[in-house]
């Protein structure tokens, strides 16, 4: 199918860069550029350190959302995990608090410099926090080989872990790990190993995850989310990628289509930030968000927009992956 010209992609092109309420993957601001296509708005925002065959992907999810109609939604709103940052112990009572409504939290372990001791702190704060009905779920972003997730595992094990979320990195340490745990009943989930492989189905066949992981930007779209969901068989938690409202609708609305959703997504992301593009945020609200694309504000696009030399830097990243994709090369 054809996209749009490079030329129509950068004359409405709007790059902000928002601030976070905590310091998250190592940054303090989000940038992501964003644009009106016929279908409404849309958003490109490939974390800065990754390639452009990796972001040209990004970018077809961008393109799909804004300029090819979506598939029809089975409910209007969908059910949203918090998310705590590997922020220190005494914060986490904050944090939650930005989640109105949410009974389950996804919290960052494994972060580089910190120790497990501050991982099962965290933990052990948010169990607190949420008492014995909430549900935990951990995401160490394959921070850990085999033998250190097998040992961190097992210290959290306490807290009555709902599942692991890419506790290493690879394919193989994933099912050994799952091998291991077998008698331990904390459920493997597999984020980065479906988002950023050449085969997103590859960790189903292997057995190396009890459920799987879908962002629909690093997937290259709703329509090609639902093609693996579909074809991997597994339980699903549809995710985020620290978005805007805009890229956090996308999430929302291949959530609200799909037939079975068993657990919270990873769509509450919103309120880790502390500025957005629409008076109308995608916050949790009640522990859910709505199901629906957004519009953006004009003013917040000029009060947030990006520094002239960030906004160079993105045009320039969407002229090569606009480039991958014109040429069919894009890593979709």
């Amino acid at each position: 199918m054809s996209i749009p010209s490079l030329t129509e992609l950068r004359d409405a092109a709007h790059v902000v860069a928002l601030p976070l309420t905590s310091r998250f993957r190592g940054v303090d601001l989000r940038e992501a550029l964003l644009v009106e296509g016929p279908e409404g708005w849309t958003e490109f925002s490939p974390f800065t350190e990754y390639d452009d065959r990796e972001a040209a992907t990004w970018l077809s999810a961008a393109i799909d959302f804004g300029w090819r109609p979506q598939p029809a939604p089975v409910r209007d709103a969908v059910r949203v995990n918090a998310t705590i940052p590997a922020v220190e112990a005494r914060r986490v009572p904050a944090v939650l608090a930005r989640f109105e409504g949410c009974r389950t939290a996804k919290v960052k372990v494994a972060e580089r410099g910190q120790h497990l001791s501050d991982d099962v702190a965290r933990v052990r704060a948010v169990r607190d926090a949420l008492g014995a009905e909430g549900r935990i779920r951990v995401d160490a972003n394959g921070g850990w080989n085999v033998d250190e997730a097998e040992r961190a595992l097992h210290a959290l094990a306490e807290f009555d872990l709902e599942y692991a979320e890419q506790p290493c990195e690879s394919v193989g340490e994933l099912a050994e790990l799952r091998r291991r745990l077998a008698d331990w009943d904390i459920p493997i989930a597999a984020d980065e190993s479906v988002r950023k492989a050449s085969d997103p189905l590859e960790v189903a066949r292997a057995g190396a995850a009890d459920l799987l992981v879908v962002k629909v930007q690093p997937l290259g779209g709703i329509a090609r989310a639902r093609a693996i969901v579909e074809a991997a068989g597994l339980p699903v938690v549809v995710s985020s990628a620290l978005d805007t409202s805009v890229g956090l609708s996308m999430g929302a609305l291949l959530a609200a289509s799909l037939p079975d959703l068993d657990y919270d997504c990873g769509l509450g992301t919103a309120a880790l930030l502390a500025a957005d593009v629409t008076a109308d945020t995608l916050l949790p609200r009640a522990g859910r968000i709505e199901a629906r694309r957004v519009e953006v504000d004009k003013d917040l696009l000029a009060r947030h927009a990006a520094d002239p030399s960030r906004r160079e830097w993105w045009l320039a990243r969407l002229e090569r992956c606009h480039a991958l994709l014109a040429a069919g090369e894009d890593a979709g």
